[in-house]
């Protein structure tokens, strides 16, 4: 595809392709191991393609390995030895299980039967963690040279248990993003009759921390969607009213992507070459 604006979307915890040593590793069931999955939030953001915009989405599950938490955030009591990668002092995420690497699913459930081979986590790291992060932040780097500006958009689904609203707009509490990216944001979705809330819940994780550099032109934005909106959260699977909510968010996002760049600190024209 072509990249008209100078916005790329990411869906890093839609990724379905579960690995037969996971499943056979695991004491949960298909269905359970699944809790933790964004499930089909690439296809609901899919419409930023046609916008001109390009989608990163991870092809491997969330309980697989974790690229929204740093690569040091590793729970080294998951393995038989010691790691051969850095590890940074245990944060109350990694203590919890929600490390790079997963101990457990949504609602507590331990994934594995036993310890991991002290290899595990070097190997997921190597081969999918820093590839999916080389090819963001590649990609967000081309983004900026051509236009002047490179917004990341980080999508995600949210359960409802929680009884959150529609969406929830990440920033970092304005750190990661310009004021006026957000507001136009919350304005986008409320045009299309989501209700809103900013930074409650969920405030962004670390692709916002790493990809958004306002003093650089470069932002980052954590979208999450409430799934109860359009997945049967207990058997994971598409509510009717898909494709009506994705037509609503592709109409949301046209009007997001629209924003002036002179707002993002770009130049006010999108260059020749980008036409």
């Amino acid at each position: 595809m072509r990249q008209t604006v100078p916005f790329l979307f990411a869906s890093p915890h839609s990724g379905r392709r579960y690995p037969a040593s996971l499943l056979e590793r695991s004491r949960l069931d298909a269905t359970t191991l699944r809790r933790s999955e964004d499930a089909f939030v690439d296809e609901l953001f899919a419409g930023a393609i046609g916008l001109g915009a390009p989608l990163l989405a991870a092809l491997f599950p969330r309980a697989w390995l974790d690229v929204n938490r740093g690569m040091a955030e590793l729970d080294v009591a998951m393995f038989d030895g010691a790691v051969g990668v850095p590890v940074d002092a245990p944060s109350p995420r990694v203590s919890a299980g929600l490390g790079v690497i997963p101990r457990i699913v949504r609602d507590g459930a331990e994934i594995y039967r036993g310890k991991l081979g002290r290899e595990e986590a070097d190997n997921r790291l190597a081969q999918l963690y820093r590839p999916y992060h080389a090819a963001l932040a590649a990609l967000m780097e081309e983004t900026r040279a051509r236009f002047g500006v490179a917004v990341l958009l980080d999508c995600h689904s949210m359960p409802s248990a929680l009884s959150v609203p529609d969406i929830v707009l990440g920033d970092r509490y304005g750190a990661s993003a310009a004021p006026a990216l957000t507001a136009r944001a919350e304005a986008a979705f409320t045009r299309e009759g989501f209700s809103v809330a900013r930074n409650t819940p969920y405030a962004g994780g670390h692709t916002t921390v790493q990809y958004g550099r306002i003093a650089a032109n470069c932002h980052a934005l954590q979208i999450e969607i409430n799934r109860a909106l359009y997945l049967d959260e207990d058997r994971i699977t598409k509510r009717p009213v898909f494709e009506s909510v994705r037509a609503r968010l592709t109409r949301a996002m046209e009007w997001l992507t629209a924003i002036p760049l002179s707002q993002l600190g770009g130049p006010d024209q999108l260059p020749q070459a980008a036409e």
